[in-house]
């Protein structure tokens, strides 16, 4: 699960809201670098989106926060009439996704010259990316008002209720039972991926996987298996298949190059496990986006 931490202030300034109705087989649009924050709360039915490699099915009553420096879509159609509110925000501080480096940096001292007794000191806020809501009904009555008040308000009242409204929602999306310390297992487990994240291209054993986290690899094994359902080495499968699922949509490289660049040695090996796990083989998966 991903973290994003804020850092304020200033605070997270609101931009804009609305409410959108999907019919079955509607999706989300497919973007990048937006800059800004894309808030998405269901408030009945489905979304399926995907945010680079990673996938949410995103149902009543939880949230999605998509980044703005990433390419997000709709990973399928919904499958049902889905009701949904957006939400559109930015941050002129600094904020990164937790234990990782800073993606923007506004000003960054903690205080001002002069009496420490004046300091204006800046503290972080984490939100989870994927929510669900503890107090979904209060999100909603937020969105409601939010996205009732006029979108080009100008009026200085009228945008002092926005930003109000606005951050009564993120104290709300911050106190979510995700945001809180992740177990050592859980710790462990997420160590794990993030390591074969980042080596995805190269061979990777479990024992250097081990060597890596300093754990033996039975026990980084059943954190895996706890906490993603999988050991690492189907992970790293999965994650590869992911990669090239990305490449698929947004390449026209063959499907041997797009097996070598996910960590493929051979391309008949890799049209082999992407089939298994997606029912279908890579050309037909491209052609859905074609």
């Amino acid at each position: 699960m991903s973290l994003l931490e804020f850092t304020v202030p200033p605070l997270l300034h609101y931009i804009a809201c609305g409410h959108t109705i999907f019919v079955p087989g509607d999706r989300h649009m497919s973007r990048r670098n937006i800059r800004v924050f894309d808030l998405l709360f269901v408030r009945k039915g489905c979304l399926f989106m995907g945010e680079e490699d990673r996938h949410y099915e995103v149902g009543p009553g939880c949230a999605l926060i998509l980044r703005p420096d990433c390419f997000h879509y709709g990973q399928e159609g919904c499958r049902e009439r889905t009701e949904y509110y957006w939400l559109h925000f930015q941050t002129t501080g600094a904020w990164a996704v937790a234990d990782g480096p800073a993606e923007r940096s506004g000003e960054s001292n903690d205080s001002v010259a002069g009496d420490e007794n004046f300091a204006v000191r800046t503290f972080s806020i984490r939100m989870p990316q994927f929510i669900r809501l503890a107090k979904p009904g209060k999100a909603e009555e937020l969105f409601e008002h939010l996205s009732r008040l006029h979108p080009n308000a100008h009026l200085s009242a009228a945008r002092f209720k926005q930003q109000l409204l606005f951050q009564e929602l993120a104290q709300l999306l911050a106190a979510s039972p995700e945001s809180r310390r992740a177990s050592p297992g859980k710790e462990c487990a997420e160590r794990a991926a993030a390591f074969l994240r980042s080596r995805y291209r190269e061979e990777i054993t479990v024992k250097e996987l081990g060597e890596s986290l300093n754990f033996h690899p039975v026990y980084i094994a059943r954190c895996m298996q706890r906490e993603y359902g999988c050991t690492p080495m189907e992970y790293l499968l999965r994650f590869r298949i992911e990669q090239s699922k990305l490449l698929l949509m947004q390449t026209d490289w063959t499907v041997a190059r797009i097996a070598e660049e996910v960590g493929f040695n051979q391309a008949p090996y890799f049209s082999s496990c992407f089939s298994r796990l997606e029912g279908m083989s890579p050309r037909q998966y491209r052609q859905l986006f074609h």
